[in-house]
């Protein structure tokens, strides 16, 4: 394990003095590699604050470009980026923030074809998807693959958050079951979404990945955890310890 350099006792100062991370958990971080997938409105906060935290390595994967409409919440981007890839975007902001980091980026939609491959090394996964058949498909490989991965969800003024971690808790098709039909549940480009709640649940979804890799606190697995903004609550929700006949996780279980 590395030792840390002047230079990052210092960029690091708030960190060490926390009795959960210290010098020991900063160099766990240094040491740490986490996947994004998706690099818009969730993946945008969460690698901002996984690089200024620290994590050595990032991984981005995402296939499209920035657009002006991205702007409103994807905060990784600016007006400069417009039409150049994101993940390129992101690795450009990360570099200026944290020259620590490490970003290996990869301009591609994430498949059955390639995601057991991109999953790789990586520590933790986080999906910042925005959409059913993607999260859908990083939990089932996830699950098959043993990686430890954090799913969001937002819509509106509202977003959810869950942690999965191999043999503590429900994955997310034990809760959610099966992807709905195309079309029949609305998404942010029909029904809208306050920028903010991008920043407030991509944070929290970096928090896990923190918290992980320090193995501090507690993660939201078996735990469903909502936020309404408009009302101003967060709930957290006790999901079932495991759903029997999971088709996923239930083969690794039973």
């Amino acid at each position: 394990m590395r030792e840390l350099s002047e230079v990052q006792k210092e960029r690091y100062a708030r960190h060490i003095v926390l009795q959960e991370a210290g010098e020991k958990g900063q160099k766990k971080l240094l040491d740490g590699k986490v996947l994004i997938i998706g690099a818009g409105g969730l993946g945008s906060p969460a690698a901002m604050y996984l690089a200024a935290a620290g994590v050595g390595t990032l991984g981005v994967a995402d296939a499209d470009a920035v657009d002006v409409s991205n702007l409103q919440r994807q905060i990784a981007h600016g007006t400069g980026d417009i039409g150049k890839p994101k993940v390129e975007s992101i690795r450009e902001t990360v570099h200026d923030m944290n020259p620590d980091v490490s970003v290996r980026t990869y301009q591609t939609f994430v498949g059955k074809e390639n995601i057991m491959e991109l999953l790789g090394e990586y520590d933790f996964v986080v999906d910042a998807t925005d959409n059913f058949a993607a999260k859908f498909l990083i939990n089932d490989a996830c699950v098959r693959g043993g990686k430890p991965f954090c799913h969001a969800g937002i819509l509106r003024f509202q977003g959810q958050v869950m942690t999965y971690v191999p043999g503590k808790g429900p994955c997310y098709r034990c809760i959610f079951k099966e992807e709905p039909p195309e079309g029949a549940v609305p998404g942010c480009k029909e029904v809208g979404i306050i920028g903010a709640m991008a920043g407030v649940i991509g944070s929290l979804q970096a928090l896990e990945a923190i918290k992980y890799l320090l193995g501090a606190g507690e993660l939201l697995t078996g735990r469903l955890l909502t936020y309404n903004a408009l009302q101003n609550e967060f709930r957290t929700v006790k999901l079932p310890e495991h759903v029997h006949g999971c088709p996923v996780c239930g083969q690794r279980r039973e």
